[in-house]
């Protein structure tokens, strides 16, 4: 075995070994960084609220002039609603359910005792945007779960307070507050404490969980069936014209019209495709130069080879240095690629912090694993091809 070594030193090309472990480096490199911002990201695109859940449009009729009079009305009939979840750019669809009853509510800030009239809906929970906690409700509960959207906080904040002379409170320090409910209606009138769970984004309208909204209803409202006025709608094509058209045939309007943002997200999503299937083809591209390498030095010490098959030599054992040496590069190269991965890392996770509340990356774990899978995976396709070339030598010299 040493003089096999001693030989494969003699006529090992240094230029060919660096060829060989950059090639390998830059293809795991990608591959694990790859695989481990995917793992990272997930965690941010998984939320309620992130754009690869696709958007979500608010619609509602154009008020004209009927409707202003009472001899109009702005309801979405079951046909309509059929019809619009009939249509080929929409995922789903939603209705939004009001409080058919009277609300008062009261919140103390800084001294000061505020309160005003109030209106609850609610959807299906499918089309929050908030990871609430506790938001089920029971019958009965005194307790009462509510998502308030995030502008109202902002219009407190730079709105209100500073033209009051009232603090500045923080997210935190508003989830905390408890609002003193008031629900008056059918002849009954009871006080609830409301809870804020979780700010949106996406829902302009103050939400209670829909069992809430059917068991109140039922209780303090008049009893008539009502048609929803607002529809929320999931589609993956907020900027298609086909979109465009349908509500202005319709006469519908999509509220804070967040069909721009549906563009960007598209373009976002296209352009994170194309790095994707840049960096997969510049990873094969990696890997057929590796392999090309490890045919090139076969090819240089061809002829040693045969004539060390001349010599008894099995070709097991010729073989074996140089299986051995692809299995140590690409051990090495796995290393430098962990390394690699865990500096990229440190680049990127601060950005992805800032995008998410409680944000928990994913463990290296899985990458390590996944490494060391594909560097064995490497070895033993290059072990093999290293041993099917020394055997046509072998068939050859016979």
């Amino acid at each position: 075995m040493r003089l096999l070594w001693k030989l494969l030193r003699c006529h090992l090309s240094m230029a060919q070994t660096v060829g060989f472990t950059l090639a390998g480096l830059v293809g795991m490199a990608i591959v694990l960084t790859a695989l481990q911002a995917y793992r990272d990201v997930l965690p941010v695109f998984d939320r309620p609220d992130s754009f690869m859940r696709g958007d979500y449009l608010v619609l509602s009729k154009q008020v004209g002039a009927l409707q202003a009079i009472g001899l109009g009305s702005s309801d979405f009939t079951a046909e309509e609603l059929a019809d619009l979840r009939a249509q080929p750019f929409v995922r789903e669809a939603g209705a939004f359910t009001p409080a058919d009853y009277r609300i008062k509510g009261t919140v103390g800030m800084g001294g000061v005792e505020l309160s005003t009239y109030l209106f609850f809906e609610s959807v299906p929970d499918r089309f929050l945007d908030v990871g609430a906690e506790n938001w089920d409700y029971k019958a009965g509960d005194r307790d009462i779960p509510i998502i308030i959207p995030r502008n109202y906080l902002n219009l407190y904040n730079y709105g209100f307070a500073r033209s009051q002379g009232l603090p500045q409170i923080s997210e935190g320090i508003f989830r905390r507050v408890s609002l003193g409910i008031e629900i008056a209606g059918n002849g009954h009138r009871e006080q609830f404490r409301g809870r804020i769970v979780g700010l949106s984004n996406r829902l302009n309208t103050i939400l209670v969980p829909d069992a809430f909204i059917r068991w109140s209803n039922g209780r303090f409202g008049s009893g008539a069936a009502k048609q929803p006025a607002r529809i929320i709608v999931e589609t993956d094509r907020p900027v298609d014209a086909a979109v465009t058209d349908y509500l202005a045939r319709k006469g519908y309007e999509a509220e804070g019209d967040r069909r721009d943002d549906g563009r960007a997200a598209r373009f976002l999503r296209i352009a994170a495709g194309g790095v994707a299937g840049v960096g997969l083809v510049f990873s094969a591209m990696s890997f057929y130069i590796l392999m090309l390498s490890i045919f090139l030095l076969l090819q240089k010490n061809s002829g040693k080879m045969e004539n060390l098959l001349l010599l008894g030599y099995a070709p097991s054992r010729v073989a074996r240095p140089y299986q051995l040496l692809t299995l140590g590069l690409n051990l090495g190269v796995l290393c430098v690629a962990l390394l690699a991965v865990w500096l990229v890392r440190l680049c990127y996770l601060p950005s992805l912090a800032a995008l998410q509340e409680d944000y928990r990356p994913a463990g290296l774990g899985l990458t390590v694993l996944c490494g060391v899978a594909l560097a064995l995976l490497l070895s033993l396709f290059n072990g093999a091809a290293i041993r099917r070339k020394i055997n046509s030598l072998n068939r050859v010299r016979r």
